[in-house]
């Protein structure tokens, strides 16, 4: 007897799929650092450079978050890109991040980071999923921001979740989120006040889901749990082939996405200078 919910294959892991999730990675970065870019003047000091197969590096030169300063997609042959990506951040002062995915790595790739002075300094996970076409449970809980009023509310909670010091401004900076093509933002409510909050975001045929917090005052109350099924559930009426996600291995994020039904997929090796 089935249960009347048809289930796609299994996603067998495969270099196609790696590839796919780090490019729907890539382009989520991409948007995110070109809603700073647009900022007058560029305070923030983004700029990105693509190179040949899917490799980009981003750098956001004030603002020193590792994933903002990162290359990604390098695999085997591209360990010419290195030295000249190096030197480029080295110029701008910024602390670069070299991330080294399992199916792309390559010893040269390696040695080449050596030489110049780079380490494995830690490891991310990225997980996935067969987007879950049952019924989803938590309209109480989660509701899609689509107005201004909504979208205030989702930064209060942000700002709160992520511990922002400089609230208004960063809330002046990212209010174009709303609206941007394939975002998708959500709020979670507990006791009336907005208390978590997830975004999806859907390119090329995968749904991601990014970006997640919480009020520590309304941790521990299952609200990420229901804004990864409402996400996942979002995705799959969306069409999407396959649902990823990242969190660092065995964080409070990583155990509530198993728990949502995402799986590790690869775990991608961070490299920093020495």
């Amino acid at each position: 007897m089935t249960s009347g919910v048809t289930r796609l294959p299994r996603l067998v892991p495969s270099a196609g799929l790696v590839r796919r999730t780090i490019a729907v990675e890539a382009a989520y970065t991409l948007s995110r650092l070109q809603v700073l870019e647009r900022i007058p003047g560029n305070p923030i000091g983004v700029a990105y450079r693509r190179l040949d197969e899917g490799v980009v590096a981003f750098m956001a030169r004030h603002l020193p978050v590792p994933g903002f300063n990162a290359v990604v997609g390098l695999r085997a042959g591209h360990e010419r890109h290195i030295a000249p990506l190096a030197q480029w951040y080295r110029d701008a002062g910024v602390e670069a991040q070299f991330e080294m995915v399992p199916g792309n790595y390559d010893a040269a790739l390696g040695r080449e980071l050596t030489r110049l002075g780079y380490f494995q300094a830690g490891f991310h996970t990225s997980l996935i999923c067969e987007p879950d076409a049952a019924t989803d449970d938590t309209a109480a809980v989660v509701e899609r921001v689509t107005s201004a009023a909504l979208m205030e509310e989702f930064l209060d909670g942000y700002v709160a979740g992520r511990q922002i010091p400089e609230a208004a401004q960063f809330k002046a900076n990212v209010r174009p989120w709303l609206g941007l093509p394939g975002w998708q933002l959500y709020l979670a409510r507990a006791d009336g006040r907005p208390a978590a909050v997830g975004i999806l975001y859907l390119h090329d045929g995968v749904g991601y889901c990014a970006d997640a917090a919480t009020d520590p005052a309304f941790r521990g109350r299952g609200l990420q749990a229901a804004l990864l099924r409402r996400r996942i559930a979002d995705a799959c009426a969306a069409g999407v082939d396959f649902v990823c996600s990242g969190a660092d291995y065995l964080s409070t994020s990583h155990r509530n996405m198993e728990r949502a039904g995402l799986r590790v997929r690869f775990v991608r090796a961070l490299w920093r200078e020495v």
